[in-house]
């Protein structure tokens, strides 16, 4: 909290009581830790919570692609770009964009696009004509980012996995969970097109 004539800045997370729960039951006795406070809502507090969660979650996971590609050898690709190139290497067949932007879930094709002629210049992926549609794929030198790169994860994340406790099934079931409230937010993205 800051005062009249203090340079602190204020937390950005605040953390809010859940009336609903006993606090013996929620971490840090009974609060929640969100970071938009004026979006809590009575219904489900744990949402926003949820949220902001996923906030860090999603940022950590970004930084964590780039540094894990530098780490490979290829310092100048940005997260999309990363994602890109291992959806386009994913069980080495010939991808669209439309199919590329799909599977990542990415209205904007433009931002894929970009990506993937930096992928080309960068020598990474190469792109195939098929009447009027461009196929990509990998090329040797993409293949070799993507096993390097898996080279780094194992040795960097999936050996420190376990120190959270969770089990591979937990971890399962977690992705499932979040690929179902993707969905949620899909269809409450369309709701609100249409408000």
């Amino acid at each position: 909290m800051t005062t009249s004539g203090s340079s602190k800045a204020a937390p950005r997370a605040t953390a809010l009581p859940d009336p609903a729960l006993p606090a013996a039951s929620r971490p840090g006795g009974g609060r929640g830790i969100v970071n938009s406070a004026h979006l809590v809502s009575d219904k489900s507090p744990e949402l926003s919570e949820f949220e902001f969660g996923l906030i860090i979650a999603a940022h950590g996971f970004q930084r964590w692609m780039t540094r894990c590609m530098g780490a490979a050898g290829l310092r100048d690709l940005g997260q999309l770009d990363v994602l890109v190139l291992h959806t386009v290497n994913h069980r080495a067949r010939l991808k669209k964009l439309a199919d590329i932007c799909f599977v990542l879930n990415i209205e904007d094709s433009h931002t894929v696009a970009y990506s993937l002629k930096k992928l080309q210049k960068a020598g990474l992926v190469s792109a195939a004509r098929k009447g009027k549609e461009a196929l990509y794929a990998t090329t040797p030198a993409g293949e070799q980012a993507c096993l390097t790169y898996r080279e780094v994860r194992e040795r960097c994340l999936i050996d420190s996995l376990h120190s959270l406790g969770l089990s591979n099934q937990e971890i399962g079931d977690l992705a499932q969970r979040l690929r179902a409230l993707s969905g949620l937010y899909d269809q409450a993205a369309r709701a609100a097109t249409s408000l």
